[in-house]
């Protein structure tokens, strides 16, 4: 499997880009990295860091900062590392994009390349959280703020796939994100997705509007909702989990003054079991290919992961299920 990985993308890149590319690829004989970025400076940190025989170098110019505008920095960047990451793709010369640069410029710049799946009509984020009784697929969280009904329909079969394949879920309960459980609660774009997926293929595993509160009871194991919901959902839990774990750990040391080191061991054990890099990053569904978008924070760990993860949606043929339900279904695209 060859992978674009976009060395110029994070807070610390390159080197956790690097890192996790050469853990990658110790453990794994049949994959490939192509690493995306600027020569001069790979080839500085790989004389450092080490290099490998199955990776190369691909030369960009540039690449957009995290804070940066996306729609700006791509027409300032034509050329830019994420760019020529997707150029990879589309021209079939990779089979997936990993990066952890700035999320709105991985997205438009795949947008851009138009490389959705047949039926697909707007490509969606997924995340795993965790909730009382396991995992659940959230989707999206902020590809696509200006959803129709028909696009949450789709997510709906996207998420029920990703579920089942990656997260074991033999049976996923798929729940709308709603402002109450009752049916007619929310806008219109809610409303109508409700009907959509009641009269779906999903009919059967449809068990309506979830409350906020439902994701992390467990109540549904893909929730459904627009990006602009689910980016603000994603961006309050992690929020609220760095919050609780140092309150808990101020708490906990203050309690067991005696046994830090006890402690100390329980904390990081809690924390490691919920921490992004565990799941490496999310991603972007639809795409003929694989994008998994990660953290900003992403260490070599973290990247590492987001790779396995590309090579578990192959692996499991997601694209393949995708294009098949869809077409089976009301929502392809005319």
């Amino acid at each position: 499997m060859r992978i674009a990985l976009d060395a110029m993308g994070g807070d610390h890149a390159p080197d956790p880009n690097i890192e996790g590319a050469l853990a990658a690829l110790s453990s794994s004989e049949d994959l490939q990295i192509l690493l995306v970025g600027d020569r001069a400076l790979l080839e500085s940190r790989l004389s450092v860091l080490g290099g490998h025989d199955r990776m190369t170098i691909v030369e960009s110019d540039g690449y957009v900062g995290m804070e940066e505008k996306p729609t700006v920095a791509l027409r300032q960047k034509p050329n830019c590392s994420i760019v020529r990451c997707w150029q990879l793709m589309a021209n079939k010369e990779a089979d997936a994009v990993v990066s952890a640069g700035n999320t709105g410029a991985v997205v438009a710049a795949g947008l851009r390349t138009r490389l959705f799946l047949k039926g697909v009509k707007r490509p969606g984020i997924a995340v795993t959280l965790p909730n009382l009784k396991g995992s659940s697929v959230l989707i999206d969280v902020g590809a696509n703020p200006a959803a129709r009904p028909e696009h949450l329909v789709q997510y709906a079969v996207m998420g029920n796939i990703y579920a089942k394949e990656i997260l074991g879920i033999a049976s996923p309960r798929i729940g709308l994100m709603n402002i109450g459980s009752e049916e007619g609660k929310g806008n219109e774009l809610y409303r109508e997705t409700h009907v959509q997926l009641s009269k779906s293929s999903l009919k059967e595993s449809y068990i309506g509007n979830v409350e906020g509160r439902g994701l992390y009871q467990g109540e549904a194991d893909v929730v459904i909702c627009e990006g602009f919901v689910g980016n603000v959902i994603l961006k309050v839990s992690e929020g609220m989990a760095e919050f609780l774990l140092k309150t808990v750990a101020g708490t906990l040391m203050g309690a067991l003054d005696q046994e830090r080191e006890k402690a100390g061991a329980v904390l990081q054990q809690l924390a490691s079991k919920y921490r992004y890099q565990e799941s490496g990053g999310a991603p972007l569904l639809g795409i003929d290919g694989s994008c998994i978008i990660c953290h900003g924070s992403s260490d070599g760990h973290s990247i590492v992961n987001a790779i396995k993860m590309a090579h578990a949606m192959k692996s499991h043929h997601i694209n393949s299920q995708i294009v098949e339900q869809l077409a089976g279904s009301a929502t392809v695209a005319e």
